[in-house]
């Protein structure tokens, strides 16, 4: 499984950091320095049709080798990194034999991975686990899951005799700002159906995410003079504070879990003159999601209503929805996923996603698309790592579902 590994590495080294200011497609064009390079190593181990488009989409194909009429597989990364967190000049170090201690991260910035902070971090003691050097991301997300889908279809190139279906393998950039699937075209794509190996720790198994919005609410202001303001100035930032004032503080993310939906104030910019706030808006159940939306809208209404003014506007755009309404019409995809993971010596992890995947949205575009694990743990910030056995064991989940495929079909 040494491949998996040094594949990983070799990726995470190339930034491929989405920007959301941007309008292009692929949004940075070093996500292209990584396309290209996978898209060598793909012609280099056999497989075929591959195809990088001008937007940065990559795809390509390992045939089937038999005769038996199977549904095409489709497994799906991408290749941005978050923007949330530096992915230049990513240092990844392997950290031998774990001790269950703090990993000193970077010495000289007293940046440090404790699992006093991050308790989940002791389970992986005396495994072999992937860092970077606290100054960036890994890149495990989704990297890790380029890294294993790769090197699981490797397997079956070098063992012909293994039977299989087709398999269609995509990669996508600007996942991380929620337009991996802009571009996708599901149906030259070809396949029947497929898993997005884009999760977190081992076993995780994935078909609900959020239903999901974006609000952007601009506050009007009036500016005059501070020594002439009475009954004239209107400070527009004050207004903002009064409008987040309305929303409940248990909507936030940071006191939700599960199945909770939260309002999220992502970014607030203003002056005395004009503000601007940016709301994520989330929630699993469609009506809760409306009902969040309505409650932005309430709360505007309120603030107009008080001071007899249009002095603040909402502006919700829906950016994605929860993919169960279209798995579970095609259940037996879950069931593959699970029976492939036991196989494993893995008990499957079924929890909702707090967030979103192309998945979700490639499954509302007729791609019923689930979720699976690459292993990785604290995604998009400096304390990033994935355990080495992890990524053996995603490997070995997607073998095993290629391999189960003309048995159950």
């Amino acid at each position: 499984m040494e491949k998996v590994v040094s594949r990983f590495i070799k990726y995470a080294k190339t930034d491929t950091q989405s920007d959301e200011n941007s309008d292009s497609c692929p949004s940075t064009a070093k996500q292209l320095d990584l396309a290209i390079l996978l898209e060598k190593e793909m012609i280099a181990i056999g497989l075929t049709d591959v195809n990088l488009d001008k937007n940065g989409y990559l795809t390509a194909t390992l045939p089937s080798n038999t005769d038996k009429k199977l549904p095409v597989l489709g497994l799906i990364a991408h290749m941005d990194t978050s923007p949330d967190m530096s992915g230049n000049n990513v240092n990844p170090s392997i950290r031998k034999n774990y001790d269950g201690k703090d990993i000193i991260l970077n010495q000289e910035k007293d940046i440090v991975l404790s699992p006093a902070e991050f308790p989940e971090l002791a389970r992986y003691k005396g495994d072999d686990i992937i860092t970077a050097d606290g100054t960036s991301l890994l890149g495990a997300d989704d990297k890790a899951g380029i890294a294993e889908i790769i090197t699981a279809l490797d397997y079956f190139i070098e063992h012909p005799d293994v039977e299989h279906g087709k398999i269609r393998i995509g990669f996508t950039p600007d996942e991380e700002i929620g337009r991996g699937a802009d571009k996708f075209d599901v149906e030259k794509f070809g396949a029947d159906f497929a898993f997005t190996v884009d999760g977190g720790e081992v076993g995780e198994l994935e078909y609900e995410n959020f239903n999901a919005a974006m609000a952007t609410v601009e506050v009007k202001g009036r500016n005059v003079h501070p020594g002439t303001a009475k009954n004239q100035m209107i400070n527009s930032q004050h207004l903002a504070a009064e409008f987040q004032s309305l929303l409940p503080d248990v909507m936030r993310p940071e006191h939700t879990t599960g199945y909770e939906g939260f309002l999220h104030l992502v970014d607030i910019e203003g002056s005395v003159e004009y503000t601007k706030m940016r709301f994520l808006v989330r929630d699993h159940d469609q009506n809760k999601f409306m009902d969040k939306k309505k409650l932005l809208e309430h709360a505007a209404s309120f603030v107009n209503n008080k001071y007899g003014k249009d002095l603040v506007k909402v502006d919700i755009a829906d950016q994605y929805y929860n993919m169960k309404e279209k798995v579970k019409e095609h259940f037996h995809i879950i069931d593959l996923a699970a029976k492939a993971m036991k196989e494993a010596g893995i008990q499957p992890l079924v929890k909702p996603i707090r967030g979103g995947t192309d998945g979700s949205r490639l499954s509302y575009m007729g791609l019923p698309c689930p979720n699976i694990f690459t292993g990785g743990h604290n995604f998009h910030g400096r304390y990033e790592y994935i355990p080495i056995r992890s990524m053996n064991y995603a490997v070995e989940t997607i073998r095993n579902i290629i391999k189960l495929i003309p048995a159950l079909f």
